[in-house]
């Protein structure tokens, strides 16, 4: 559950990010400010939380282009742009998981992305992340 909920928190401050296009070109110390404010705010006090919380967003922003690429190599007839916003930012850091992170089974990451998604956003929107995540596993098996 710890887990679950540092990736509800990955969603809020992606998605809190994606309408103002900084993390195009954040830099470092920008990024740590941002994230120390985010925290503040949220009041969240396990340490392990967000720690794995920080991790996921960090990695996803510095991994941004390629995994946009990966997104958009995925969904057919879709452009990541016209995306909904929470789908899109589910996607990116679930992808951020598949491609990067070889410790955490891919079915739990496509799970979770699933579960936060029925939460977050629609029943279509859980089979349509779940349809570009399955797509996104199968071309990173492919090229690894």
């Amino acid at each position: 559950m710890k887990r679950r909920k540092a990736r509800e928190y990955v969603l809020q401050f992606l998605y809190g990010i994606d309408f103002t296009k900084i993390a195009d070109n954040i830099s470092s110390s920008e990024l740590t400010e941002k994230l120390r404010l985010f925290w503040k705010d949220a009041g969240e006090k396990d340490k392990y939380i967000k720690k794995f919380a920080d991790d996921i967003i960090k990695g996803t922003i510095i991994n941004l282009a390629a995994i946009d690429s990966a997104i958009q190599a995925a969904a057919e007839n879709w452009k990541i742009e016209r995306m909904a916003s929470v789908d899109r930012n589910i996607l990116r850091f679930a992808a951020y998981e598949l491609i990067y992170h070889k410790d955490i089974p891919p079915a739990v990451t496509i799970n979770e992305a699933i579960e936060i998604a029925k939460t977050f956003s629609t029943n279509e929107s859980a089979s349509f992340i779940n349809g570009i995540l399955d797509r996104i596993l199968k071309n990173t098996s492919i090229n690894s």
